[in-house]
């Protein structure tokens, strides 16, 4: 499934382009419903110029699917049969050519001043153990004036507190990985979150791309992405405890109370995902090219053989 504009639109002011997507491949042991929170959306900054989906084997219409959840995210919705399911999503992108803002004068609203729909992001959540930190919030940070300033304090310790590298998994809270002393994005959202929501400033956790754009180059292999807004000056600002400086070329793709919200894939029943290729990369295209990544545009016979192929090369 693609789609683009009629004409290749012309590049705006103060942007660049990021081609980015993912590749998955799937192993169902019987035929299973799935849910994949994993499609940018239009929003302010963000301009989704050309998009192309793949599931294969194709599936009957009434087997997908898409709708809005109540965090404003679009799921993708599949009845999928037994055995090896693909899926891929590769996407063209506009967003703003400047690195994050940073607005270190921005106060701190008073709870009672906050709109009704930031509220629940004071709250607690499934990773996001407010609650349990709030003592050593206000320890570490309540003397910190400001709302920006607070936040960022918050990073910064983050940054020195946790080490980057594997020592949780998809079970673990905020505050225990904070006090592992090992994280990975994932962790560090929370934590940040976590820290925000105990000082009662709203704050969501965020998922999407993050290219290499004006930084040394990662060798590691790409993931998804996982920062996190507080709401700060009437609107949702970027914080990122990962790397703690500003970025350019974020692709958002969900937000929520935390990863339970948007993971980009929930399997409801036994699976192994024996492949995962995520990019994000800058780009000069105006266009999606007709074949990506050695993929036609729709599932052929010449697909499925280029798929086998490249499983067989994995």
């Amino acid at each position: 499934m693609t789609f683009s504009a009629p004409q290749p639109a012309p590049l705006a002011a103060d942007s660049i382009r990021v081609r980015a997507g993912f590749e998955l491949h799937f192993e169902l042991r019987q035929p299973t419903p799935m849910l994949f929170v994993v499609e940018p959306t239009e929003r302010p900054g963000q301009r989704i110029l050309a998009a192309r989906k793949r599931i294969v084997p194709e599936l009957p219409l009434g087997e997908t699917s898409s709708y809005i959840d109540i965090n404003g995210n679009m799921v993708w919705r599949v009845q999928a049969p037994a055995g090896r399911l693909e899926v891929s999503h590769d996407l063209l992108i506009e967003v703003s050519a400047h690195k994050d803002a940073a607005l270190g004068h921005l106060p701190k609203t008073p709870i009672e001043a906050l709109p009704a729909h930031t509220l629940h992001y004071l709250l607690p959540s499934r990773y996001v153990d407010s609650d349990l930190l709030s003592a050593e919030a206000w320890n570490l940070f309540g003397h910190v004036q400001g709302g920006w300033a607070q936040a960022q304090a918050v990073c910064d310790h983050l940054q020195t507190r946790l080490q980057y590298g594997a020592g949780s998994t998809n079970a673990t809270s905020a505050r225990e990985a904070y006090h592992s002393g090992y994280a990975v994005c994932r962790d560090f959202a929370h934590a940040g979150v976590a820290f925000c929501r105990a000082l009662n400033l709203p704050a969501r956790y965020v998922c999407g791309y993050l290219p290499d754009i004006a930084v040394p180059p990662d060798f590691r292999p790409m993931d998804f992405h996982a920062w996190f807004e507080v709401w700060l000056g009437g609107a949702w600002r970027t914080f990122d405890a990962r790397h703690n400086f500003p970025r350019v070329g974020r692709v958002l793709i969900g937000t929520g109370r935390d990863a339970s919200d948007v993971a980009f894939n929930t399997v409801f029943g036994g699976f192994e995902m024996p492949r995962m290729k995520v990019w994000a990369d800058q780009t000069g295209l105006s266009e999606l090219p007709p074949v990506a990544d050695g993929f036609p545009v729709t599932p052929t016979a010449e697909g499925l053989a280029l798929s086998a192929a490249w499983t067989d090369r994995a």
